[in-house]
Order: C-alpha cells, then sequence, then structure tokens
C-alpha cells in the first residue's frame, strides 16, 4: 500500500520508505526492571517531506507486531491503518508541509518496546525528530485518551487543543499513568528516555475486556471510532509540521501544563504556575470567606470554628467508616470467592457499595444531627456542612499544588464555582418560593464540577474494570473496587450532605440503601452473577496461558538434578482456577506449582510479572515434541584483572528466549555485555533478560562479569534460559490441544511451548 501511495504522491512532497532491521539492548524499570536485546528485528519507516529536504521530522508511530494468538485488531493495526489513510491524505495535498513526517510503523513494540528504541537510537531519521506522536491502545475503539505528554512541552498539549477535532484528554490521566500504579507502559516511555524527545501518547480505551485476546478483531472496531481518531492525528500532525515550534522545540520547555476537554468539545490548558497561583487565590478567598464568617457568628455568641472543626471531623469519620464498611463487605465476598461478580455486571459493583458507602454516610451524620446537634437550628447545620465541604476540599487543594500535582486543579474547581455560588445566593430563604430558587441556583452553581467529574468517573471505570481481569492473583479486586465506588461515593455526595441536616427524616432513604446492598450482597454470595461472558456481542473473557514446558536443572558439575515435563498454568486474574476446576477436575489446587531453589523460581516467565502472579499450577505432562532445540552454552570463563570472572554465553534458539540469573550470597553481578553495560536487578534481586530475533540473526553471544568467592562451594551465580514457541509449528503439542478443547466458551487460553534449562556456575 505504501508503494502505491507513494506512486500516486503529488509532486510537492516526496515520500522516502525505508526497512531497517536494527539490533540492540536496553535496560529499563518498568515492570520491577528488566534488560532487553533483539537481533534483526523490523521497522517500516516511512518520510514525507516537502520536495525540498527538510531539517525537522514529527514522528507518528503505531506498531505493526501483536500479542501472541491475537488478532491485534485494535493494538496496533487499526493505528497503522489510520497512519496509511492519512499518509495517503497528505500525499495528494497541494500544499507544502514546512517539516517532514516520519511514519514509523515498528514491528517489536510487544517485544516490551524494542522497535521503538531500535528506531530512535539507530536510524539516521531519529536526528530530524522534534515530536512524537504515539498510537496505542488499552481497549477497542471508542475515544482515544491523551494520557501522557511532555515532558515539560505545553506547546504540544496547546497544538492537540488547537488541532484536535475531538479532542480527550486529561492532565489527571496522566499523572495516574504516570504514577505506575496501572502495570503497562508504551513506546513513550522510550522515545521519552532514550531519545528525549517530547510527545503525546494516545490510546483507545473503550471495551477492554478484549484487549490482547482471540476477539480484538477488525469487525469489533466501530467505524466512528476510526473517523475520530483519523480526523484528530490528521489534524495534529498537519498543525505540527507547519509549526515553527517544532524547529527548535527546546526553547519552549517552560514547566507543565494544565489541560483537560470539556465533554469532548474543547480542550481548557494553561501553564501549571498559573494555576499554582490561581490555586493559592481561592484558598486565600476561602480563607477570607471562612474568616468573615466565624467573625460574624462570634458576635452573636457562636463558636463558629468549633463547629466547622467539628463538622470537618464528623465528614472525616464518615468517609472511613465508609470506606471501612465496603472494604468489609469487600473481604466477605471474597472470602465467599465470589470476586469480580461485576466483572460483566458494572451495575451490581454500583448497587452492592455504592450503595452501602451512601447508607453509612448518610447514618454517620444523621446520628450527628440526633445527637451532637439535638438543638441546633437545621439552616444553621445547613450552612455550616456547607462550609465544611468547602474547606473538605480547600485543604487536599493546598495540599496537592504545594507538591507540584497538576491534578489540583480539579479541587479547586470544587471549591470556587460552589463558593461562587454561594456568594451569589447569599443566604438561605426559609420562604417556599425563594428555597426552590435557592435549590436551583445551587444545583446549577454545581453543573460544571458535577458534569467534568462524572465524565473523569466514567473514563475511570471504562478503564480499570477490564484491567482487573489482567491484574493477576495478588491484588484482591473487589477491595480495589469497592475503595474506587467508596471515593466516588464521597466526592459525588460532597455537596449534598447539607441536605442531611435540612430534611427532617433520613429514615427511609437508610432503610432502602440497606435493604438494596444487603439484598445484592446475598445475590453475590450466592453465586448468581456469574463474573465471565462467552456473549459474542460483548464477550468479557477470563484470561489463562498456558505453557507446556520441559525443565531440565544442572549443578555445578553439570549434572542433571532434576527433569520434569508438564502444562505450566497461569490464570491473569484473581480467582485463578476456581471457576475451571468444574470443567477440568485435573486442574486444581493439587497441582499448585512449587517453587524451586533458583531465579523465577524455576519457570519460563516470558515476562517478568512474577510479583503479581503468586499463584499458578503444574500439570505432568510428557515431553512437548519440539524440533528446534535451544542451545546454550557457556563458551568461556575468563579471571579478570580486577578481580571478576568473565562468563561468555552463546544461545541459539527460537525467535524468543528469556534469561533469568541469580547471583548467590557473597557474589554480586557487576556488569555485562547488555544494556549500557550495568546490570539492572528486579526487586527481588534476580536479573531478566528478554530476547527475540528476526527473521535471520547469528547465534547470540554475551557475557556477564561476576565478582564473588571462585570455588565457593555453591558456585557463584544460577542462569536459566528459557525458550518461547509463540509461532510456527512448535507452538501446539498434543497434550496442549487436548486440553484446550475442554477450556469452557467464556475463557481465553493462550498457549504454547516452551523449555527450561538452568545451570549453575
Amino acid at each position: 500500500m505504501i508503494k502505491e501511495i507513494k506512486q500516486k504522491s503529488s509532486k510537492v512532497h516526496k515520500i522516502t520508505v525505508d526497512v531497517q532491521r536494527p539490533t540492540g539492548s536496553f535496560s529499563i524499570d518498568f515492570l520491577g526492571g528488566f534488560t532487553s536485546y533483539y537481533d534483526n528485528i523490523t521497522n517500516i519507516a516511512v518520510k514525507f517531506e516537502p520536495a525540498r529536504e527538510a531539517q525537522h521530522a514529527v514522528l507518528a508511530n503505531c506498531h505493526f507486531d501483536s500479542v501472541a494468538n491475537t488478532p491485534g485488531a485494535s493494538d496496533d493495526a487499526v493505528s497503522c491503518a489510520v497512519l496509511l489513510e492519512i499518509l495517503a491524505s497528505l500525499s495528494s495535498t497541494s500544499v507544502p508541509l514546512k517539516h517532514a513526517i516520519i511514519f514509523l510503523f515498528n514491528g517489536a513494540e510487544e517485544n516490551i518496546l524494542q522497535g521503538s528504541h531500535g528506531f530512535i537510537t539507530q536510524h539516521p531519521w531519529a536526528k530530524m525528530v522534534c515530536a512524537f506522536i504515539n498510537l496505542e491502545a488499552a481497549g477497542v475503539g471508542g475515544k482515544e485518551l491523551v494520557f501522557q505528554t511532555g515532558p515539560e512541552n505545553p506547546w504540544l498539549v496547546q497544538a492537540y487543543a488547537a488541532a484536535a477535532v475531538h479532542p480527550f484528554a486529561s492532565v489527571v490521566a496522566q499523572e495516574v499513568f504516570q504514577s505506575g500504579i496501572i502495570p503497562s507502559d508504551t513506546d513513550f516511555r522510550i522515545y521519552r528516555d532514550f531519545g528525549n524527545i517530547p510527545g503525546i501518547d494516545l490510546a483507545f480505551i473503550e471495551n477492554g475486556y478484549i484487549y490482547h485476546t482471540k476477539y480484538d478483531t477488525a469487525d469489533r472496531i466501530h467505524t466512528e471510532s476510526i473517523q475520530r481518531a483519523g480526523d484528530n492525528i490528521l489534524g495534529i500532525l498537519r498543525h505540527l509540521a507547519s509549526s515553527p515550534l517544532l524547529a527548535d522545540s527546546s526553547e519552549f520547555r517552560h514547566g507543565n501544563l494544565i489541560f483537560f476537554d470539556v465533554s469532548g468539545m474543547f480542550v481548557l490548558s494553561y501553564p501549571a504556575r498559573i494555576s499554582t497561583i490561581i490555586n493559592y487565590i481561592i484558598a486565600a478567598i476561602l480563607l477570607f470567606y471562612l474568616s468573615k464568617k466565624t467573625i460574624k457568628y462570634k458576635r452573636g455568641g457562636t463558636n463558629y470554628a468549633r463547629d466547622l472543626m467539628i463538622g470537618l471531623f464528623i465528614s472525616v469519620t464518615s468517609w472511613i467508616s465508609a470506606l471501612v464498611m465496603v472494604l468489609i463487605i469487600a473481604v466477605l465476598v471474597t472470602l465467599t470467592s465470589n470476586a469480580l461478580s461485576w466483572y460483566t455486571h458494572f451495575y451490581v459493583s454500583v448497587v452492592l457499595y455504592g450503595a452501602a458507602a451512601v447508607a453509612k454516610v448518610v447514618l454517620i451524620h444523621t446520628l450527628a444531627k440526633n445527637l451532637y446537634f439535638a438543638n441546633t437550628s437545621s439552616q444553621y447545620l445547613g450552612d455550616l456542612f456547607f462550609d465544611v465541604s468547602l474547606l473538605s476540599w480547600g485543604i487536599p487543594m493546598v495540599l496537592l499544588t504545594q507538591k507540584g500535582l497538576c491534578s489540583a486543579y480539579f479541587f479547586a474547581m470544587w471549591v470556587i464555582f460552589p463558593l461562587i455560588t454561594k456568594l451569589f445566593v447569599q443566604r438561605e430563604s426559609v420562604h417556599q418560593g425563594s428555597a426552590y430558587k435557592y435549590l436551583a441556583v445551587y444545583l446549577l452553581g454545581l453543573f460544571f464540577p458535577y458534569l467534568h467529574t462524572m465524565y473523569h468517573v466514567w473514563a475511570v471505570f471504562e478503564m480499570f474494570t477490564p484491567i482487573f481481569g489482567r491484574s493477576g492473583t495478588e491484588i484482591p479486586p473487589d477491595l480495589v473496587m469497592a475503595a474506587f465506588l467508596a471515593v466516588c461515593t464521597v466526592t459525588l455526595m460532597s455537596y449534598f450532605i447539607k441536605f442531611i441536616y435540612l430534611v427532617k427524616s433520613t429514615k427511609t432513604l437508610m432503610t432502602w440503601l440497606a435493604i438494596v446492598s444487603g439484598v445484592t450482597f446475598v445475590l453475590v454470595c450466592s453465586g448468581l452473577f456469574f463474573p465471565y461472558s462467552a456473549s459474542m456481542d460483548s464477550p468479557k473473557p477470563k484470561r489463562i496461558f498456558l505453557q507446556h514446558t520441559t525443565r531440565t536443572l544442572h549443578n555445578l558439575n553439570g549434572e542433571v538434578i532434576k527433569r520434569d515435563s508438564g502444562i505450566w498454568v497461569n490464570c491473569f486474574d484473581y480467582s485463578g482456577l476456581l471457576h475451571i476446576t468444574p470443567h477440568i477436575p485435573e486442574l486444581n489446587d493439587t497441582v499448585r506449582a512449587p517453587c524451586v531453589d533458583g531465579p523465577y523460581c524455576g519457570f519460563p516467565w516470558f515476562l517478568p510479572v512474577h510479583f503479581l502472579i503468586r499463584k499458578n499450577w503444574y500439570l505432568p505432562a510428557p515431553p512437548p515434541p519440539v524440533s528446534e532445540h535451544m542451545d546454550f552454552k557457556l563458551v568461556s570463563r575468563e579471571p579478570m584483572p580486577w578481580g571478576s570472572t568473565r562468563l561468555n554465553f552463546e544461545v541459539k534458539g527460537p525467535s524468543h528466549m528469556t534469561i533469568y540469573m541469580r547471583p548467590h550470597d557473597m557474589s554480586v553481578l557487576s556488569s555485562w555485555s547488555l544494556g549500557d553495560g550495568t546490570p539492572v536487578a528486579d526487586n527481588d534481586g534476580d536479573y531478566f533478560i528478554y530476547y527475540s530475533h528476526g527473521l535471520q540473526a547469528p547465534a547470540w553471544q554475551f557475557w556477564i562479569e561476576v565478582k564473588g568467592v571462585d570455588g565457593y562451594p555453591d558456585g557463584m551465580v544460577t542462569v536459566a534460559a528459557a525458550s518461547h514457541y509463540f509461532f510456527g509449528p512448535n507452538q501446539a503439542s498434543p497434550q496442549l490441544e487436548s486440553l484446550l478443547q475442554r477450556f469452557p466458551d467464556w475463557s481465553f487460553p493462550s498457549s504454547w511451548v516452551s523449555t527450561y534449562e538452568q545451570y549453575v556456575y
């Protein structure tokens, strides 16, 4: 297709195509820290530039590889299709661009970001790149969210704001993603860290249930999503390729930017330093308002400051009580083995945890009203707890501002809009007509913060709910979901707490909330809500990875001390094999995988995610038939002048292999030929190396240096190597095929053959 576009291109621009096959290595701290080595992988780069050669370029990046056993339509074929269509559209234009656009179709993103590293560190065009746009996916279609920008290049966000036809962007999403709580990363990190280039990271987030599964097919991506993405990316690329700011973007690095879209219509953005000033001004206005209120009531003999602090204490108590309540419910649900009951039925989580949280907040404030404030005017209490809400938003606003977090704007919005509304209304009236008028104005003043908050709440649950299906066996999803809903409940109830003190009784409300939550709890614990769905209209599968593995462990003398084979099973959500065992009885806790003495428990992990998946199973089976065996050998051993021992290795095998290392006590892995030469260990002190190669590649040679006591009876270091047959004739085995056919249709089992060899030196 690129050749056809090139042939039809106008003479105003020229198109140059280059197929790159880089070899390289790097280390990053993603997933606890690991090192990656790639050999002869494939990138396809297309440079679109004015007839006169351009000096600067904007990079548009997608990846054409996909996760094994998945079609990869959303991740990331649709993005590459969008870029091809944009290239075709630009090639027919008669107006020349000022700068070049480099379209990179990188071929090894799923190999943990190798393709982008090969381009940005080795391709001659990389020196032209002044900014980039990375197209990714965390779901299938929908809106594409801007969830990372920078570093510290506000002009890029302003370019997005000016050029995106259908914007969807949030600095809150950026700070959440960069906090590391989402176990994922993109090529953005590579361009930022190894190229020192500013960029924008965009990703589809809708329907993440089928992300990285067999259901990620082209027919599930809505045409309007593709059109929307195309309109946005085309506009942004045109804007950047015509911008005078691109030529020397370093001149425009001046701090962070607050940015967010307003219901997809337009983007509001302003410098973080301006936000800091605004936030402190709002804090000063709030302090002045509360001080004036305190003085006013003091003249009447009322200690308003004391009541304000007591009210704040009651509110905080209600928040903590609501959180504790929903966490207790979540623990009980988890103990009854009914976690993830809301995975397919999201409303279940809302009525189970949300209703319980609301009921507990209302209960605490009702008790405070009836016991502590029994003889106090309801109008006074309504006014007091409105101010408590202002204070409860103002305090975190100041704290986040002091920490330099851009998300402080979110809290500032919840202070300034209600405060302006309050000052506009001046006072509450007891007359019915005026009361309705007051209520209307009150709700109108809360409209924007509630609209903006609900917009973010939708995005949070749209993105995070599917993630619980692949977050591992160690994180109890119901506890996290319950906490999410408790926070959302407290947030959305904030300025309605005052009405608890204005109404005569809350008994009916609390009764119905308790009934709804209690009935839902009983239904959940009875197993009525099955977590997964096989519906072809909206599948929500359970993810299981199976590796038919042969393991061989050697001692220091090279003798085989253990050899076995079996099907190693990893479930990627908290429920483990709970729902699988009734269909496949032999897969149960009697075959839980024991951790052997060695790095990564003696199993062929293909990603360093063992900290997320502590529960796995090993079903004994005959060795898989493998026609292409991995050849791992120690080529030589050299004592170095500086007191270390260099071990030289050679590996030959399939396109994907992993190496694991663990220095023994009294030994240190001091250097190696990978990355920048400094070994990077994971959080447990082990070393993980991910290797991949293209169609043609020589034997992989590398060395490590170990400092320790040579001749120590147990050796200095344990080294293991695993092969992963993700593709080709060696991927399957009769035992795997037989087992796969027995899995229920609501599951997605992904399987391949692997081998594991462990040595001691």
